[in-house]
């Protein structure tokens, strides 16, 4: 019995107030030894109902033992007037969007049609240029023999050297897309 009573005289002297928060919450800790060994323990009691999402953040990484020291008043204000300042950039900003998108939403041209189509590959291929028709073709069949010559120097090598499991080659020869896992 004299162990219990210790134990709960023990839990209210030796604990100590760290520090209060905006909604009135109070947060304490105290040393215990536990298997010999000095730990502290922390806590909240809060004001009122136990919500516990009316703690600050920076309270919960004290409470978690992510920080070491409690947060102080000051940090806690230099915090919320920051807070508050990216707010009223949000707010600035949307402000801002909404006005912009008014003004391009008067001048763009609404075309209305009946179908309900993708984008419009046409002009996003302008954009890049087209090369005259006679160049595309030449450029194609470049390229195709290119893929073919690659294509047969490969099974030239494969037949040369024997299988392995692990990838091979220098960064000067590697092609996107060629390796394939071996089967």
């Amino acid at each position: 019995m004299s162990k219990l009573f210790q134990r709960v005289a023990g839990f209210f002297t030796n604990r100590t107030m760290v520090g209060m928060d905006k909604a009135g919450n109070r947060y304490f800790a105290k040393k215990d030894e536990v298997d010999g060994i000095m730990k502290e323990k922390r806590w909240v009691v809060f004001k009122g109902e136990e919500d516990p999402t009316s703690i600050p953040v920076e309270w919960i990484c004290w409470l978690n033992g992510q920080r070491k020291r409690a947060p102080t008043p000051e940090e806690l204000m230099d915090l919320e007037a920051r807070r508050e300042r990216v707010r009223q950039n949000v707010a600035f900003l949307k402000k801002e969007e909404e006005e912009r998108k008014e003004r391009e939403g008067s001048t763009r041209k609404v075309i209305s049609t009946d179908k309900v189509g993708g984008p419009d590959l046409k002009s996003f291929i302008r954009q890049f240029g087209v090369p005259s028709e006679g160049d595309e073709n030449q450029k194609e069949s470049v390229s195709m023999e290119g893929v073919r010559n690659s294509k047969e120097r490969e099974a030239k090598k494969a037949k040369q050297d024997p299988e392995s499991t692990e990838p091979t080659g220098s960064g000067q020869t590697f092609r996107p897309g060629t390796w394939q896992p071996p089967t």
